[in-house]
C-alpha cells in the first residue's frame, strides 16, 4: 500500500491526503512529527538514518520521526515509529509545532508542519536497520558543539529544531 501523507494548511487542519513521494516532489505542506527522546543523564538518543533513504541517507537526526496516517494523531503516531524505528516505546508528549520548507539535491522537498514530541527512556534501543543504520546517546552540550563544528553530518529539521528549541529540549 502507498504510504500518504496529510496535507495541511498553516493552521494545521487537514485539507487532503496525498501519496507521500507526490507531495514531496511537489513541495506541498504536510503533517510530519519528530520524537526526541532523553535519559537521565539528559542525552538525547541520535540515530543515523539508513543509508538507502530517499533524502537525508546516513545523517545523525532525533530519536525517530515521520509522518501521521490519516486519522491518526502526532501521540499515535510517535508510538507507532518508535516501535518501527527504535523498537521500543515510552510515554510521550507534545512540545511544540513550527513549519520549515527545505529542498534537497535530489529534487525534493520538505515542506512540513512538524509536531515535536518529547519522551523518557533508559534501555537501548533495536533498531530497525530498513529505516536506522546506528544509534548513540549524546549529551546536549556536546551535541551544541558538534552541530556547530559539522553541520553537514545533520538533518535540516533536525539542525532547526535544535537552534530554535533547544531550551524547550531541555526543559
Amino acid at each position: 500500500m502507498e504510504e500518504r501523507v496529510i496535507l495541511v494548511d498553516e493552521q494545521d487542519h487537514k485539507i487532503g491526503t496525498m501519496p507521500k513521494m507526490e507531495a514531496h516532489e511537489k513541495g506541498l505542506l504536510h503533517r510530519a512529527f519528530s520524537v526526541f527522546v532523553f535519559n537521565d543523564r539528559k542525552e538525547l538518543m541520535l540515530q543515523r538514518r539508513a543509508w538507502h533513504k530517499y533524502h537525508s541517507p546516513g545523517l545523525w537526526t532525533n530519536t525517530c520521526c515521520s509522518h501521521q496516517r490519516d486519522g491518526e494523531d502526532s501521540l499515535e503516531a510517535g508510538h507507532r515509529r518508535l516501535n518501527e524505528e527504535m523498537g521500543f516505546d515510552t510515554a510521550l508528549t507534545f512540545a511544540v509545532s513550527f513549519i520549515y520548507k527545505a529542498p534537497f539535491d535530489n529534487g525534493l522537498t520538505e515542506h512540513e508542519l512538524d509536531h515535536v514530541l518529547l519522551g523518557q527512556y533508559e534501555g537501548e534501543p533495536i533498531i530497525n536497520t530498513e529505516e536506522v543504520s546506528e544509534w548513540k546517546w549524546m549529551p546536549m552540550e556536546n551535541l551544541k558543539i558538534d552541530l556547530i563544528e559539522h553541520p553537514e553530518n545533520y538533518t535540516v529539521w533536525f539542525k532547526i529544531i535544535f537552534d530554535k528549541y533547544c531550551q524547550h529540549l531541555e526543559s
